[in-house]
C-alpha cells in the first residue's frame, strides 16, 4: 500500500478514497450523464507490478463522448486522471459511452 498522507484519510482505505477521488475529477471535467467506478484491487491482490496501487472499472456516459471514437475517449479519461497516476491508479478498464450508446449493461 501507498504510504503517501495523500493516500490515506482516517478510517478510509486508501483504494476508497482513490475511488471517490477518480469519480470526483471525472465528474468536474465531464459532467457525466452517468458514472459508476468499481474497485477491482482486491482480485489483483499481490501483483507485484502494482506496487500497492489500485485497479479500477470505469463506466461512464458523458455527452463529451459524443462524435470520439473509443481512442479518443479513453485518452481524454486517462488525461483527467493524470494525477492518480504515479502513486494511486495502477490500471483502470473503462467503457465510455455518449448517452445515445447508452444500453442497460451493467458494469
Amino acid at each position: 500500500m501507498s504510504t503517501g498522507a495523500h493516500s490515506r484519510a482516517a478510517g478510509v482505505l486508501p483504494s476508497a478514497q482513490t475511488a471517490r477521488r477518480i469519480e470526483q475529477l471525472l465528474r468536474e471535467q465531464l459532467e457525466p450523464n452517468e458514472i459508476e467506478v468499481r474497485d477491482d484491487s482486491a482480485a489483483h491482490a499481490g501483483h507485484a507490478s502494482a506496487a500497492g496501487k489500485g485497479h479500477f472499472r470505469l463506466r461512464i456516459v458523458s455527452r463529451s463522448f459524443a462524435g470520439l471514437t473509443p481512442m479518443q475517449r479513453h485518452r481524454r479519461v486517462y488525461a483527467i486522471l493524470a494525477p492518480l497516476w504515479e502513486h494511486e491508479l495502477h490500471a483502470l478498464s473503462m467503457e465510455a459511452l455518449a448517452p445515445e450508446e447508452v444500453s442497460n449493461r451493467q458494469l
